[in-house]
């Protein structure tokens, strides 16, 4: 079947046949090398048509997966689809196709998924993602699993060994004079993991500190989450963080209200230390969803003390609360004494 067709199945207006062609071939390479989706697996894509980026999502799924079975969330019952999903076998994939994030009361999707041994690609907040956005989201899931699988295993190797981490953007250096917890990768490679997929885009190496205490100095920070989950871009400014513990006084506003928000139930510790890997996004090519943006080129770390990963003495996970993702404005990332990032590219 041809782009032209999909083009007609779907009304998403800035669906330009280069752009279904990119979405096409980003889709299909995720399904053969990342997910590893067998041909006679079946395949199921849960979708809705409520943003025009997640028409155009389903219509390159159309295109990929054509004896897929379609079910439009807005049209059947809770029921429907779970005697859909109740009829796979492990190794067959749901696709999740989102303008917000389906909820079934207390049917948890990507969860029960992985329970069933089912793959699962999950694309989420497509509604938040307009105009040019669109466009970068899906340049942003292209798989070059060449580049994830060599700088994702090459970085984990390293951070697992540091020292010693140098932070460095224009005028300001932080400083991690501590080991560094065992880095995760979401990379695209499931060799080794008990489920398959995840959510879409992917590209990330990330890790924490082992001791927060030895985590001191001066960041820029250029981006960060609001209070509603969307991408906030600003003239890069200074943040201090001392003993692991963020403080801004000459922040934007915008940046000091999630602070105090932060603040009123717990530290804001800097916990997540987030290298993305994501060449299609940077802090000149942004997308407004957090989900997706967290895996841009450069640095991003966490604010708050909730970490799903890491388990800390002292941090209850029941108790905390926030994970507010900051992007920072580095020009230089050392591992003691390799230089791993800088001029905006990875090195290892």
């Amino acid at each position: 079947m041809s782009i032209a067709y999909f083009f007609k199945k779907c009304n998403a207006s800035a669906m330009l046949p280069k752009r279904m062609s990119t979405l096409i071939k980003n889709l299909r390479a995720t399904l053969q090398d990342a997910i590893q989706h067998p041909q006679a697996a079946r395949a199921v894509v849960i979708f809705d048509t409520q943003s025009e980026l997640a028409q155009l999502i389903t219509a390159g799924y159309r295109a990929v997966l054509p004896s897929a079975n379609f079910v439009d969330f807005d049209t059947v019952t809770q029921e429907d689809i779970r005697a859909v999903i109740d009829s796979l076998s492990p190794r067959d994939i749901v696709i999740l196709v989102q303008s917000t994030n389906f909820r079934l009361n207390d049917f948890r999707f990507r969860i029960e998924l992985f329970q069933r041994k089912l793959a699962t690609i999950e694309h989420v907040h497509l509604a938040r993602m307009q105009g040019d956005e669109m466009e970068i989201y899906i340049n942003a899931l292209a798989y070059d699993s060449v580049y994830y699988h060599h700088m994702g295993h090459e970085l984990k190797k390293k951070i697992d060994a540091a020292k010693k981490i140098e932070v460095l953007c224009k005028g300001t250096s932080l400083l991690y004079d501590t080991e560094m917890e065992p880095a995760k990768l979401n990379i695209g490679d499931y060799s080794e993991m008990n489920n398959i997929g995840g959510s879409f885009p992917i590209g990330e190496v990330f890790s924490e500190a082992k001791d927060f205490l030895h985590v001191n100095g001066d960041i820029l920070i250029c981006a960060f989450a609001g209070e509603d989950h969307m991408v906030k871009k600003y003239t890069p400014f200074v943040a201090h963080i001392e003993a692991g513990v963020l403080r801004a006084p000459t922040a934007p506003e915008e940046f000091q209200k999630v602070l105090e928000m932060i603040r009123v139930d717990e530290p804001v510790l800097v916990r997540e230390f987030g290298l993305g890997l994501n060449r299609a996004m940077d802090t000149k090519h942004i997308v407004s969803d957090i989900t997706a943006f967290e895996r841009m080129n450069g640095l991003h770390l966490s604010l708050g003390a909730k970490h799903g990963v890491y388990k800390k003495a002292g941090l209850k996970t029941e108790h905390n609360r926030y994970h507010v993702d900051i992007f920072v404005d580095v020009e230089k990332i050392i591992l003691d004494g390799d230089i791993i990032f800088e001029n905006r590219e990875y090195s290892v």
